[in-house]
């Protein structure tokens, strides 16, 4: 988090910010200035989570609450000093927490998250939000924020400030009281929030969800003359709590608003924007337990790690035990945001005991097939936000067959493709549509597996496909091969890739079609085996083909080998990949190998056989082992031709 450390005479430790965290928190105070008021909802989410950790660790180790479990949230301000003040007697932190907690910001990945910026600050605004504002918000409404925070169990506190520019202060202090206290010493022009009205509002706009009481000071009018003019002493006001209190998954939902839903949302999720839709369920009978689950409307910014368990809070008879996604929710699924309440698990669960627990894997079970029947009715009744949807989450829950095999046909009903016959790279086509517009006589899903969706929509493999009109998915996401490794087939009919082993047609080939492949077959017959012979070492055999129709050739792998393009990912990614030989199919009615054949066997015809082979394996996005030798063996054929 920082990159510089130098000490004062005051026993003040100077510390200079990332390069990437003051570009961050720059962007943040000028793209989130136009919504500045979530600054409290931050802050108040972060002092919830504080006290719901502090609740866990206390019920293995009592003395943590030092005498004090009544956990609260207290929020005042001072008009003179122009500062608000919040504070929580939660869990606290000590000095490395600090440096390295003190707000979602601060987190790997904030370099690569800053490259995504564009500077159109709209567009800017939300990639803020998908990242995660937390306690940085304070820079939005004030010049320096004061934190000092005391961790349960441990003597010394530690202040932290900063004017939120290059740097900041840490400092050992004394604080009777464990938790945290943050100042917000508020901007010139900032004063709407030095108003207990303002800020009693924000509190039930953004966070009367909060399980925690919420206390402000009582509003306290002046004192007005009796009878006889004297004017009573005015009463000191007293801590009110402001916040309903009540866990909003604890609400019947005929009584909890759609905008209480959202901003719920934005607590547990710590997301800027909203939920595309949410699941509220109470389950009864041999288990008793309560899920509130979100899917977001943009994808989270560490989508793609697949090591991140942050996302479903458990709780235990509404007291929070533990965030860890991975024990109650499938991985293809890390996107999902909520709770789950269980009212049959021990108090001090750990996270070993969460391991093969049959409550927790009867609370999985059970929530998954809900999440997706729920996807599977959008997709049904609102296909447009489903699309929106399979856009930002496609890719993960392809991960979802190889992974639950139980639900593997629910999510294969899910999934969406780009083919040769829809428009563009948009991933709209289920299986159950390519079923539908299956020609007479086909009885297989025909797919592609590319690196790019340019390479896959113009393989030589599709040219006898394309010819008579047979659908084929194109795969250029890197986990397609992930996902047809494991969904061999949909609704009985079995996926086949047009690049391994014979390529079968079904039906759709007449009985004259068939005829001619094997004339064909028999008229290259010397070619195919001088070929072969030219080629020994670099290819496993040689055929005649029947995918093309206007490429030379092209090269093909075995049927339950490994495809070419899943070699080349697992060479790239440093991993050991078969060195198997492919196999060279040759279109003896192309110009090119026509040319071939009418050479004699010698070095001229080897140049020839080669160039063919090294066309075969660029054309189908693969790399040449001597790409120096193809140069100079095309070079001269083209000059022989020339001249």
């Amino acid at each position: 988090m920082t990159e510089t450390a130098t000490n004062n005479a005051a026993g003040k430790e100077t510390l200079g910010f990332q390069t990437e965290v003051k570009q961050m928190l720059h962007l943040m105070i000028h793209s989130l200035y136009s919504n500045k008021e979530i600054f409290l909802r931050e802050l108040i989410s972060n002092a919830s989570d504080a006290c719901d950790k502090l609740r866990f660790e206390a019920v293995q180790n009592d003395a943590l609450y030092e005498g004090d479990s009544d956990l609260k949230i207290h929020i005042d301000f001072d008009k003179d000093a122009g500062t608000i003040t919040l504070t929580d007697n939660g869990i606290g932190m000590n000095r490395e927490e600090v440096i390295a907690n003190i707000g979602t910001i601060a987190r790997s990945g904030t370099k690569a998250f800053m490259e995504n910026m564009t500077g159109d600050q709209k567009k800017d605004s939300a990639l803020i939000g998908q990242f995660g504002v937390g306690f940085y918000s304070s820079f939005i409404i004030a010049d320096k924020v004061t934190l000092t925070t005391r961790k349960a169990g441990e003597p010394t506190a530690i202040r932290w400030e900063s004017a939120g520019e290059g740097d900041f202060t840490l400092e050992e202090v004394e604080q009777e009281k464990r938790g945290t206290e943050i100042v917000l010493h508020l901007r010139e022009g900032e004063d709407e929030f030095l108003d207990r009205w303002r800020l009693n509002g924000l509190i039930h706009k953004y966070s009367d969800h909060i399980a925690f009481p919420i206390y402000m000071l009582e509003y306290v009018p002046e004192p007005e003359a009796d009878e006889d003019g004297n004017v009573p002493e005015k009463k000191a006001p007293e801590w009110e709590k402001v916040n309903k209190g009540a866990p909003l998954w604890t609400r019947a939902k005929s009584d909890i608003k759609e905008d209480e839903y959202k901003e719920f949302y934005k607590h547990v999720s710590h997301d800027y924007g909203e939920p595309m839709t949410w699941l509220h369920n109470r389950v009864e009978g041999t288990l008793e337990y309560t899920t509130l689950f979100y899917i977001p409307e943009k994808a989270p910014f560490d989508l793609y790690d697949r090591d991140s368990t942050n996302g479903i809070k458990l709780f235990v008879q509404r007291v929070f035990i533990m965030e860890d996604s991975e024990k109650l929710m499938p991985k293809y699924l890390r996107f999902i945001r909520g709770v789950v309440d269980s009212a049959d698990l021990p108090l001090n669960v750990s996270r070993e005991i969460l391991q093969g627990n049959k409550v927790i894997d009867t609370i999985k079970s059970g929530s998954t097939k809900k999440i997706l029947s729920t996807l599977q009715k959008m997709a049904d009744k609102e296909p447009e936000q489903y699309q929106q949807f399979w856009d930002q989450f496609g890719a993960v829950l392809k991960e979802g067959p190889g992974e639950d095999h139980g639900n593997k046909e629910a999510i294969a009903k899910l999934l969406r493709f780009a083919t040769t016959q829809s428009e563009g790279e948009a991933q709209t086509v289920s299986l159950a549509q390519y079923i539908e517009r299956m020609k007479d006589g086909q009885d297989k899903i025909y797919y592609i597996t590319a690196d790019s969706y340019a390479a896959a929509k113009n393989s030589p493999h599709l040219e006898i496909l394309k010819k008579k009109e047979i659908e084929v998915l194109l795969l250029s996401d890197r986990v397609d091969e992930w996902l047809v490794s494991h969904l061999h087939e949909f609704d009985g009919k079995q996926l086949t890739s047009v690049a391994k082993g014979d390529l079968d047609l079904g039906d759709t080939e007449t009985e004259e079609e068939k005829k001619a492949k094997e004339e064909t077959e028999k008229g290259a017959k010397e070619l195919v085996e001088r070929i072969q012979k030219s080629l020994d070492g670099r290819v496993k055999e040689v055929k005649v083909t029947h995918r093309l129709t206007e490429s030379p050739a092209c090269i093909v792998a075995d049927q339950f080998g490994m495809s070419a393009n899943l070699a080349r990912m697992l060479k790239e990614a440093g991993q050991a990949a078969p060195d198997d030989k492919p196999t060279l199919e040759i279109n003896p009615t192309h110009p090119l190998v026509k040319k071939l054949d009418g050479e004699a066997e010698g070095e001229r015809f080897n140049d020839w056989a080669s160039i063919v082979l090294d066309q075969a394996i660029l054309a189908e996005g693969g790399k040449l082992d001597d790409p120096g030798s193809f140069v100079q063996k095309l070079n001269k054929m083209v000059l022989d031709i020339a001249s």
